[in-house]
């Protein structure tokens, strides 16, 4: 997505950032995204960040919430509005920001538990998807993610990573087909390497979707 294109609004660009390593000295990813950001300031203008760290932990889809979810909309009661109300924030962030920075460590070759959570809150029908008559239809089309990763030992992109595709396969699920990931894999053998690696690839990556900067 080029700074003139695909904007849903006027500026100050809205970035949504989502950090899910239980690490906050220390992390990688953390540090990634901090970059990311910094970089899309510097070149996009004016940014306004919405910071969702997941690892804090957010509830798991349990049985209310799928009774309240599969409830007509306008015939929920009080107690099902509240079982959906965390999720209905939660969805609000990510259709209003126009890029998503997704920063998340790969635990045991997936995704951490508490992504998977933010995931299934945010995955509702009828509201971040569809179902029709040609299958189901993402509602979350024109924004642009970025997902950094960062492994100890997992090269991203083997066939050991289910982290990674399972990510761009639910995300194109909700619509979202702009994705880039960039990896700070394989730690524990590369040591620092990985990491420079991956802030070269920001950096490149930027250059070529945020050319120049935007004046507001």
């Amino acid at each position: 997505m080029k700074a003139s294109q695909n904007r849903s609004g006027p500026f100050p660009l809205r970035v949504l950032r989502v950090d899910a390593s239980a690490r906050v000295e220390g992390s990688v990813t953390r540090q990634l995204a901090d970059r990311l950001i910094a970089g899309l300031a510097a070149r996009a203008g004016e940014v306004a960040v919405t910071r969702r760290d997941v690892a804090q932990g957010l509830p798991f889809v349990d049985a209310d919430w799928v009774a309240a979810n599969l409830a007509d909309p306008d015939a929920r009661d009080a107690a099902q509005r509240q079982a959906l109300a965390g999720s209905d924030a939660l969805v609000d962030e990510v259709r209003r920001a126009d890029v998503w920075v997704i920063a998340t460590p790969i635990y045991n070759f997936g995704v951490p538990a508490s992504l998977k959570a933010w995931i299934d809150q945010i995955a509702r029908a009828r509201l971040t998807f569809r179902y029709t008559a040609q299958g189901p239809e993402g509602l979350l089309a024109g924004k642009k993610v970025y997902v950094l990763v960062a492994t100890g030992g997992t090269e991203v992109g083997s066939a050991i990573d289910f982290a990674t595709p399972w990510l761009r396969f639910v995300l194109g699920f909700l619509g979202v087909k702009d994705v880039e990931v960039i990896a700070a894999d394989r730690g524990m053998a590369r040591g620092a390497a990985a990491c420079d690696a991956a802030a070269a690839d920001i950096d490149a990556l930027l250059e070529r979707d945020w050319p120049q900067r935007v004046a507001a």
